[in-house]
């Protein structure tokens, strides 16, 4: 499958599918990599080394920070593929490669993709200039 890169890498990981949207400022422990925020549907579920899939972010600005630091960490998700682009994820992941030479790629997929993405038990992520490569 192919998508839109929004931060460029490579990542392989166990696939994760977010029931809802997830601001990452006070719904992820960047320590743990846990979902913390006590009204999300996962919360307790750990997104450290998954490729996470959701349908877009759920705002603060401040969560870029917070998803960067679980990056840097190494407690983040290995790649992050959206529905619609989200400039907070989007920003977090770019930071954290930036500053702290520490990759998770970020791609927005094709809605007609998202049911055999979804379905996948694991993912590999070539996020690149040119395009993004999904596969199984």
């Amino acid at each position: 499958m192919k998508a839109v890169t929004l931060v460029p890498g490579t990542a392989a990981g166990e696939v994760f599918v977010m029931a809802e949207p997830l601001s990452f400022w006070g719904g992820l422990d960047a320590a743990t990599g846990a979902i913390i925020d006590r009204w999300h549907p996962q919360c307790d579920a750990v997104l450290t080394g998954k490729v996470v899939l959701m349908e877009r972010g759920r705002g603060s600005s401040s969560g870029s920070s917070v998803l960067a630091e679980a990056i840097r960490a190494g407690t983040g998700p290995a790649a992050i593929l959206l529905l619609t682009r989200d400039a907070i994820v989007t920003l977090g992941a770019l930071v954290a490669r930036e500053l702290y030479g520490a990759d998770c790629p970020v791609a927005m997929v094709d809605a007609a993709d998202w049911p055999a993405l979804t379905a996948a038990g694991r993912l590999t992520v070539e996020a690149g200039a040119e395009g993004t490569t999904i596969s199984g």
